[in-house]
C-alpha cells in the first residue's frame, strides 16, 4: 500500500536531486483527518486574504513554490547541517505562520503596538508567541519549521521576497489563453487584484487572526506541522 506521508513528507537527509519535489508537497500531507481539518480552518481566511490582494494565479503559483520550497530548504539547513537530526515534518501551518508572519508586519506598519497593562508590545511579534505556545500546548508541534515558515513570511512582508513573484504580463497571457476568470467561480484575476505587486499600506489597521494559528507536528518519530 501507498504511503503517501512517507513519500510527500519532508524528510531531511532524504533531500536531494531527485527527492527536491517534497519540498513543495510536505504542506500537502497531513498526520490524521483532524490534523488536516485544523490546518484547513487555519489556513483558508488567511489565504483568501492573500489572494483578494495578488491574484489567484499568484497565490498558486507562489504557495507550491518558493514559498513552500524556501522555508523547506532552510529547515534542512539547520536542521540536517547545523543540528545534525532528521526530524521529519509536514503539515500546511507551516503556511499559516508564513502569512501570520505577513499579516502581523502589515498591522505593525498601521498599528505597531498593542497595550498590555503598562507595557507596549509591538505587534510584529505576535506569530512568534503563537509559535512558543503552540510549541507548548500541542505536542509533538515543529518549533523550527514553524519559524523557518516565519522568516519567510516576515521577509515577504518587509519587501525581500516580492521579486519572487511571477510577472504580472505572463500572468495576465494565461489568464487570457485559458480563460480563467471566466471557467473558474470566485478567481481573483491580476487586474482585480486589492494591491499592487509591492502592495500598498491598508487604510485601516489588519488583522492578524491570531486565534487562526495551528502548529506543525510529528507523525510517529516525525514532526507534523499542526495540531
Amino acid at each position: 500500500m501507498w504511503d503517501i506521508q512517507q513519500w510527500g513528507a519532508l524528510i531531511p537527509k532524504e533531500i536531494g536531486i531527485t527527492a527536491m519535489y517534497r519540498t513543495n508537497t510536505f504542506p500537502l500531507v497531513h498526520a490524521s483527518f483532524l490534523h488536516a481539518l485544523f490546518n484547513i480552518v487555519a489556513l483558508t481566511p488567511l489565504l483568501e486574504r492573500f489572494e483578494a490582494e495578488y491574484g489567484t494565479l499568484t497565490t498558486v503559483a507562489l504557495f507550491f513554490g518558493p514559498l513552500s520550497t524556501i522555508p523547506a530548504l532552510l529547515y534542512t539547513l539547520v536542521e540536517r547541517g547545523l543540528l545534525g537530526m532528521n526530524t521529519t515534518v509536514l503539515g500546511a501551518s507551516i503556511w499559516v505562520f508564513t502569512l501570520l508572519a505577513m499579516e502581523a508586519v502589515k498591522t505593525f506598519k498601521t498599528n505597531p503596538y498593542f497595550i498590555l497593562g503598562t507595557t507596549q508590545i509591538p505587534t510584529w511579534i505576535t506569530p512568534l508567541v503563537l509559535v512558543l505556545f503552540t510549541s507548548v500546548l500541542v505536542p509533538h508541534t515543529s518549533f523550527l519549521g514553524h519559524i523557518c515558515g516565519l522568516v519567510v513570511g516576515y521577509g515577504w512582508g518587509l519587501g525581500y521576497l516580492r521579486f519572487l513573484a511571477p510577472p504580472e504580463k505572463i500572468l495576465r497571457w494565461i489568464e487570457g489563453k485559458m480563460n480563467l476568470l471566466g471557467r473558474l467561480p470566485h478567481y481573483v484575476s491580476v487586474d482585480q487584484k486589492t494591491y499592487g505587486r509591492y502592495g500598498v499600506l491598508p487604510t485601516a489597521s489588519a488583522s492578524i487572526g491570531a486565534d487562526n494559528g495551528v502548529a506543525m507536528g510529528y507523525v510517529g518519530s516525525t514532526q507534523r506541522l499542526g495540531p
